[in-house]
Parts: structure tokens; C-alpha cells; sequence
């Protein structure tokens, strides 16, 4: 609890992940007299981040870039002194495939996940039927929708764009960024900026010919922002160990793990841990608590404090993956590769979600003459991938990588890496959920909530939501 004579207060930071890392640190840059706790159940910090290097390859086993049009974890890196380290995707392949058949395809040039701002692209790819063009290039007449409720990815596309370009383009792209069912992922909570397109333009043909019109003004580049990723020189973890380095020794706990957060009658809050609860030891006062654990854990957390809050957060559905990662040698490949990777549309019933040709698309991250590959699979639309053993994952990928990318011989290295409920389900309705989600939090003096349950699941949104948290707090507190 505050010491009474000097006033210092205690905050507990719950979840070692980005979010919760990112909250620590910012309490270490507002006020360096707080205490803080940092408590991770695992052995290690990071979270879905983790970098290895094996058998000279440098391997990502979660997310292996940050996005740079939220400005959160670039600010970051140069706050912790690591931005000198951050490359750029390599100029010279920044496009992606899809599959069709045994066959990838290009993306169509200036297709933004949704939006095309090139029609000659569009109107020439043989991603599409005649049919399937004639119906996109309609988009420019589908009238605006006027009802301002939620609606889905599928539904949103299919009306906008027709079921082609769902199916075959845009479905394979989003479903490689949330591994979401499309027919429940909330546009508003994920694709919003398509839905004020439509809403200010009248459109997404006439939305995105406006936007290339301003990035041609300001002399950027149009269509698909494949230059807006970076990565560290050695690996998204070099941003966890700055991280770990700028808080006060001994102020992270690792291997511990959460029973129970209580408030108390004078607006502190109790926290007992798993082994505390089990010798009936006592229990860690705090004057403030940062949950950023998964929403099903932080909703398990909070049980005894607010079940309907403890429900809201539970009825967050979460996606499981998987992982594969192999180092090939590159003679070993027929495909040039001469692209980021590719996208699988469900329509062709394979196993593999998407694939990166991670060292491809950054420098570092394999030998000479060799290739790392990283392939998904599972998701919301195949959880039953993940019941099968890492055997049996990697024969199927191998497979399918012989039939799409011509993979021959062996691989220099195989490694399944699961993924369990690491991926919040952001279904239609989702944003009505979070506000009310955020008033019941409202009414605990010292309890903020972080991480990608709510607001979004890249890194920088994590980021904010573990600054944005701890700045909630301080602001209660003056």
C-alpha cells in the first residue's frame, strides 16, 4: 500500500507482454518514485514476442514486424534509444501473393486490403472471372450505406465489391492479419477507416482514387503500404530487453501467477497470487493495478470483483494458431520468391492460412544461400488444426509448400509454434462491448485494463494501450 510517511505509491503491472512492459516503462518516465510490480506468469518476458537465432537463421516465433502508421511504437523505439536499429522491408519485393489452385498470383497493384486505387490492376489479374471484375468495378455505383450499425467483413465486402473479391482477395488478406471468421469480424472494430470511405466518399473506388490523389500530391507511395513495416536489426525482442532494462531491479516477477485482484474498502486493491493462496501467505496491497493478461485471464482475475465485468471479458472469443518455421536451401525452392509472401483463400480448402518469406522480406534473417519461412495455419475457420500433432502440421504444410512455392528436399530445420487463445476474436458488436466493458472499469478507482483484447492487435496498439493505462491512472491520482 502508499507508505504513509513518504507518500510513495505502488503500482502492480499484471502480464509481461508488450502492453504491460509498455506500462511499466511508462510509469518509470512519469514518476520514478512509484514502485512497480511486474507480475509474468512464464519464465521469460515479451509475451507473443520472442526472437531466436538457430542454426544461423534469426527467427521470429510471434509477430515479426511493427506497423509505422500508428505512431506508438515507433515513439517508443526512440524513447528506449533502439530507432538507429529499425530496417525497412526491402524495397525490391514489396508485394504478396495469393493462391488459386497451385498457382500465386500477385495482389493487384494498389489493392489496400479492401480498396483498389488502381483499376487497370484490378481489371487484368487473373485472380478474378470476367464476372468477378465487372462486378468490383461496379462498386463505384453501389450506393452508400446509410444504417450506421456494425456489420461484418463478409457482409461489408459482398455489398461493396461483390463475392469474388471477398472469396478470393480480400477474405485470404484480412484473414492472414486476425486469423478471424470473416462472416463475424466487426468492421468498425478492425477496418473502420473502409467504413468512413464509404461514409465521406460515397464509396471505396471513389475513397481510394481521392487518397492517391493526396499521396501523389505529397509525393508518397499509393496502393499498398508494404514500406510502412519495420523491425530491429536482431529481432523484435531487443524492444523487450530495453524494455526489462529501464525498470528498477527487482521489480519484475516472473513465474508468477495471479489467483485473484479484490478491491478494498479504502480504494486499494489486494492482490493474491497462486502460490500465496495455496500457504495462505498475505496479500500485495497496491493503490493501482494494470491488468494486461489475455482477456479470458483478466476475466477469470476479476471474477470475485465484478462478474458481469468478468463475463464481458470471457465473452471475447480467442483464435488459436500455429506456427510453422523452416530453413530452407534456397536451390531448393523453384518459386523466385520475389515477393513477402503469400495468402490462401478458404475456398481452396488448404491447410496453410498464409506464409512469409520472412527472410525475403527482411535482411538478417537467414545464411547465404538459404530462406526462412514462416507458415500459419489454424485460426477461427480451422481450429481443428491445432488438435493435430506438430508431425503431422508439418507434413501437411510441406506439402502444400511443394505444391505452391515447388519446396523439394527436407528442411534445414522444422519447428511447430503454438499459439493457444492468442488471438482476441473481434466480432460485430465488439466496440459496444468494450464501452461497456470500460464503464464497469470506470467505477474501480486504480484498476486499468491493457493490452489486444479491446482496442487492437498490433504491436503499437498494444503499446498505447499500456501507455494509455498507466496515464489514466496518474490522471486519477492528481
Amino acid at each position: 500500500m502508499t507508505d504513509q510517511s513518504t507518500g510513495i505509491k505502488r503500482v502492480a503491472v499484471i502480464g509481461g507482454g508488450i502492453a504491460g512492459l509498455s506500462a511499466a516503462h511508462r510509469i518509470r518516465e512519469l514518476d520514478k518514485s512509484v514502485e512497480i510490480v511486474l507480475m509474468e506468469s512464464l519464465d521469460r518476458l515479451g509475451g507473443a514476442i520472442q526472437t531466436i537465432e538457430r542454426d544461423e537463421f534469426l527467427v521470429e516465433h510471434g509477430p515479426d514486424m511493427l506497423a509505422t502508421k500508428d505512431p506508438w511504437g515507433l515513439d517508443l523505439c526512440r524513447r528506449l534509444g533502439c530507432e538507429s536499429d529499425l530496417i525497412e522491408t526491402e524495397a525490391a519485393f514489396r508485394r504478396a501473393f495469393v493462391a488459386r489452385g497451385t498457382r500465386l498470383h500477385p495482389v493487384p497493384a494498389g489493392f489496400t486490403l479492401l480498396s483498389p486505387s488502381q483499376l487497370l490492376p484490378l481489371i487484368t489479374t487473373r485472380l478474378l472471372s470476367p464476372l468477378g471484375k465487372l462486378r468490383a468495378l461496379g462498386e463505384y455505383w453501389v450506393r452508400s450505406r446509410r444504417d450506421a450499425a456494425d456489420e461484418s467483413l463478409a457482409d461489408f465486402t459482398r455489398r461493396r465489391l461483390g463475392s469474388e473479391v471477398f472469396e478470393r482477395i480480400v477474405q485470404p488478406l484480412v484473414g492472414g492479419i486476425y486469423t478471424a471468421d470473416p462472416e463475424k469480424l466487426s468492421m468498425q472494430a478492425t477496418l473502420a477507416q473502409f467504413v468512413e470511405m464509404e461514409r465521406a466518399h460515397g464509396g471505396l473506388i471513389r475513397g481510394a482514387r481521392q487518397a492517391r490523389k493526396v499521396t501523389q500530391q505529397q509525393g508518397s507511395e499509393s496502393g499498398a503500404r508494404y514500406g510502412m513495416f519495420v523491425t530491429l536489426r536482431n529481432g523484435l525482442s531487443g524492444m523487450v530487453q530495453r524494455l526489462a532494462e529501464k525498470l528498477p531491479e527487482g521489480s519484475v516477477q516472473l513465474n508468477t501467477v495471479v489467483d485473484q485482484i479484490t478491491p478494498t474498502a479504502d480504494d486499494r486493491w489486494a492482490i493474491v497470487t497462486a502460490e500465496e493462496s495455496l500457504t495462505d501467505q498475505s496479500t500485495n496491497m497496491f493503490d493501482g493495478v494494470v491488468v494486461a493478461t489475455p482477456v479470458h485471464a483478466a476475466g477469470r482475475l476479476l471474477r470475485s470483483t465484478n462478474a458481469t465485468l468478468s463475463d464481458q471479458l470471457g465473452g471475447i472469443d480467442s483464435a488459436s494458431s500455429a506456427v510453422v518455421i523452416n530453413g530452407f536451401r534456397r536451390e531448393d525452392i523453384s518459386h523466385p520468391l520475389d515477393g513477402f509472401g503469400f495468402v490462401v483463400p478458404a475456398r481452396e480448402k488448404r491447410t496453410i492460412l498464409a506464409c512469409s518469406f520472412s527472410s525475403i522480406k527482411f535482411a538478417g534473417r537467414a545464411p547465404a544461400g538459404k530462406v526462412l519461412l514462416r507458415t500459419f495455419v489454424g485460426g477461427a475457420c480451422q481450429p481443428e488444426m491445432l488438435e493435430k500433432s506438430d508431425e503431422e502440421i508439418q507434413l501437411s504444410v510441406q506439402r502444400e509448400l511443394q505444391e505452391l512455392i515447388g519446396v523439394q528436399g527436407e528442411p534445414i530445420f522444422a519447428q511447430v509454434v503454438r499459439w493457444t487463445r492468442a488471438m482476441p476474436q473481434y466480432h460485430v458488436g465488439h466496440l459496444q462491448r468494450v464501452d461497456e466493458i470500460e464503464q464497469h472499469v470506470a467505477r474501480y478507482p486504480g484498476l486499468e485494463m491493457a493490452g489486444n483484447g479491446l482496442h487492437g492487435v498490433g504491436i503499437p496498439q498494444c503499446i498505447h494501450s499500456g501507455e494509455s493505462a498507466v496515464e489514466r491512472l496518474f490522471n486519477s491520482w492528481a
